[in-house]
């Protein structure tokens, strides 16, 4: 019906109507501008059609590297493909079924359903739950989204701060198992004892601590959690799979560089369960404050060669207590300050003199020990930064210091990749809007841990989730109002900033009266990349 109705329409592009005439106009001149505008409306037909065309003839010529990546990619992937698809669905019926619920409980409620809802599954909310479910490659994509706000949209990038990288323990049975076939020899002839009870448990690996038969020296076994290099894979496959289709079916996304992320993202996880290469990054650093002469203000784990592999990393026991237990802080050295710019020193020092930084300097990877020392643990997640963005920072991290808007500006125009002419004077009050308002930030978290009387882990923690939020806001508002600019930064810059603000927090915990950037007993800034590299020479 739908099909004859239409068929015995006159489409008026190709069947004009009868036009009324026209008092006044020469009857010639009418069939002149009709005739033009016909002309005009065949034109434009023709240029959709030779654009049609022509995408039609790319997609054509595209569609059999398509199908060929996406065969070796199933090939590559295997039966497990089939497994992570059940599983999947499982964790998709059961994040549905809560999206059902918090339906039926908002219908009853006169306002409507909020956006959230509207959105399901796709919205940041349950997409995070989503990920949570789908287990280790999905927390790690999950973190990415909320360390990489150049690349995400800010609603999801917050959302996923809170993405929660705990998972059940694998029974110490199948983690016996790894250490017997990495070592290749009885686990009793390497360690003198391993404690059963995980001390931490994440969704790619676990961490138990043990004594090495020998030398009596106390170490912690990072070990890969047995099977999770294959869901990895299985799991990153179909992403990248999924990411090819879209971009074949719309070329348009390809301006995104979608298929790039995502192999971005799949080299990064990989590297992380890649504990040869988490080994590297440590002795890299070790080698740094040897060659600085630092080791008796900071240090890293000891790596144990002998006993670690691929999926096994034996590491020195660091014992001592995060940059936010003030309390403990307090005990331990006299001058809390002190030791805070120890570790500013000896990051920046790393930052100009190494190939690359530690980009995850939470509380829980920078610990005081008991030795007064600095403590940098968990190298898995690191940067590198091109010389084009460190010039830039350089710049940028000056301009903050002296409080120079338009300097900043600059910087931040020079790092950022558009093809726009970009207002820099409005650019920098927007900044000084921004940065001003971080005087404002954290007084609930110092007063609460500098007036408790004991120590008081849990309290600590609590403040802290809320300053973490603070600290992503002000961080998404810098880059609300840069891209509002037309700017889009390297994800380097995105890290080099959130680990600024880290430090930024306990400058606030530890010295409030200090200015991070301004103290001249803080270096930031020095020839000590060149020195460095020298003594390698």
């Amino acid at each position: 019906m739908a099909i004859s109705a239409f068929r015995g329409t006159r489409l008026p592009l190709l069947h004009p109507p009868q036009l009324p005439a026209v008092r006044g106009v020469p009857s010639g001149l009418r069939k002149f501008n009709y005739r033009s505008k016909r002309f005009t409306l065949l034109a434009q037909y023709s240029q959709t059609q030779d654009l049609f065309s022509s995408r039609l003839q790319n997609s054509i010529e595209n569609l059999p590297k398509l199908v060929e990546d996406i065969v070796q990619t199933s090939i590559n992937t295997g039966p497990r493909g089939a497994i992570r698809l059940a599983q999947g669905i499982q964790a998709f019926v059961g994040v549905g079924s809560e999206w059902l619920t918090d339906v039926s409980k908002s219908r009853s409620s006169t306002s409507g359903l909020p956006t959230e809802l509207q959105l399901g599954l796709l919205s940041p909310l349950y997409l995070r739950r989503l990920f949570e479910r789908m287990g280790a490659t999905y927390i790690k994509l999950g973190q990415f989204i909320a360390s990489s706000p150049t690349l995400f949209p800010p609603e999801y990038v917050e959302e996923f701060q809170n993405c929660f990288d705990r998972t059940p323990a694998v029974p110490f049975g199948e983690i016996k198992r790894t250490l017997l076939e990495d070592l290749g020899r009885p686990i009793e002839s390497v360690y003198e004892y391993v404690d059963p009870t995980p001390i931490a448990s994440a969704s790619v690996a676990q961490v138990h601590g043990a004594r090495l038969r020998g030398s009596q020296d106390d170490v912690v076994i990072k070990v890969l959690k047995p099977g999770i290099e294959d869901v990895l894979v299985a799991d990153l496959n179909f992403v990248y799979v999924v990411a090819r289709i879209l971009e074949f079916l719309n070329p348009e996304l390809s301006r995104t560089s979608m298929v790039g992320i995502v192999k971005d993202i799949r080299e990064s996880m990989l590297e992380e369960v890649d504990f040869k290469k988490e080994a590297a990054n440590i002795e890299s650093f070790r080698r740094y404050l040897e060659a600085m002469g630092l080791t008796r203000q900071a240090t890293a784990p000891k790596v144990y060669q002998h006993c670690s592999t691929r999926r096994v990393l034996t590491m020195e026991r660091l014992y001592g207590v995060p940059l936010t237990d003030l309390d403990s802080i307090s005990s331990l050295v006299s001058s809390p300050e002190n030791s805070l710019i120890t570790a500013l020193n000896v990051w920046f020092g790393s930052l100009l003199a190494c190939e690359t930084f530690h980009a995850d300097v939470h509380a829980g990877n920078l610990w005081l020990l008991r030795d007064g020392r600095i403590g940098f643990l968990d190298f898995g997640i690191v940067g590198r930064i091109s010389p084009k963005t460190w010039a830039a920072m350089d710049l940028f991290l000056a301009s903050i210091a002296t409080e120079e808007y338009e300097s900043m500006a600059s910087a931040l125009i020079e790092m950022g990749a558009t093809d726009k002419d970009i207002d820099a004077k409005a650019f920098a009050r927007d900044l000084e809007k921004i940065f001003s308002s971080i005087q404002e930030l954290d007084t609930e978290l110092v007063v609460a841990t500098a007036r408790g009387t004991t120590t008081n882990t849990t309290a600590v923690s609590a403040n802290i989730v809320v300053d973490e939020r603070q600290m992503n806001a002000l961080f998404l508002d810098l880059l609300r109002v840069s891209e509002s600019y037309g700017l889009k930064f390297p994800r380097e810059f995105a890290l080099l900033l959130k680990q600024l603000l880290y430090f930024d927090r306990y400058t606030r915990l530890l010295a409030p009266n200090m200015n991070m950037l301004q103290d001249q007993r803080i270096s930031i800034v020095s020839n000590r990349r060149n020195r460095y590299r020298d003594s390698f020479k």
